[in-house]
């Protein structure tokens, strides 16, 4: 059999991601904002229309595009596992130990294997150079992003882009953060780390959950997307 000599990495549209930027292979490039949620429902009505106002003058006073993106996944509760255990072998009382061995037992083999526990993560995509990426959607850069896109890519100075991207990006992440904190919602950066983790876990759906990233994503040597062969 002939040796694998690239890998599923090569066909995807990220170039890098250095100073908590992802940058793209078509010379564009984007930072990401995780946000908190509002619980809508639990709140009044007069405070739910000024809610929806706040956001419609968020989105109003925009002079750029963003992309909301909302990502449902299975709820990972391995680290809250491990701290039961981690209790219940301190626990010298013998009745509270059981209790927390049966609690553990039944969020492992009862509530994650019988029930789908789904996470909610909000995401706001601020990109830089869209103009370059597509002529024809407007959120052409999401499609970039997220391997959708079949333009053809050249080879990318990527350290230049990042040095443009910072200069065009800070500015509006800042300008995000402090309107975001206007109406109640609570926005962070995702730093390199957190960004490759979170297109780590993207890529491989199917094993991110049984092979995670420990540590800092800069001690790996080998791809962190693999192409799926028998």
């Amino acid at each position: 059999m002939a040796k694998i000599k690239a890998t599923t990495q090569e066909h995807l549209d990220i170039a890098d991601i250095k100073n908590n930027v992802v940058i793209l292979k078509n010379g564009g490039a984007v930072m990401i904002l995780q946000a908190s949620a509002i619980n809508f429902d639990l709140l009044s009505l007069p405070e739910q229309d000024a809610a929806i106002a706040a956001y419609s003058s968020l989105l109003n006073s925009l002079s750029f595009p963003i992309q909301v993106t909302i990502r449902s996944s299975r709820m990972d509760i391995s680290d809250y596992i491990e701290k039961v255990k981690e209790l219940e072998s301190r626990q010298f009382n013998r009745k509270i130990k059981d209790q927390l061995k049966a609690y553990r037992h039944f969020i492992q083999d009862e509530l994650v294997t019988k029930e789908d526990v789904l996470a909610k993560e909000f995401y706001v995509t601020i990109p830089y150079n869209t103009f370059i990426m597509t002529t024809t959607s407007t959120f052409g850069f999401v499609e970039e992003l997220f391997g959708f896109s079949t333009r053809k890519r050249t080879k990318i100075n990527v350290d230049k882009v990042l040095q443009e991207a910072l200069s065009d990006l800070e500015p509006k992440r800042n300008f995000l953060i402090k309107e975001f904190s206007r109406i109640g919602v609570k926005t962070k950066l995702l730093g390199t780390n957190e960004l490759i983790k979170l297109f780590y876990n993207i890529y491989n759906a199917e094993t991110s959950g049984s092979q995670k990233l420990r540590g800092n994503t800069t001690d790996y040597t080998s791809a962190l997307v693999e192409p799926k062969i028998s």
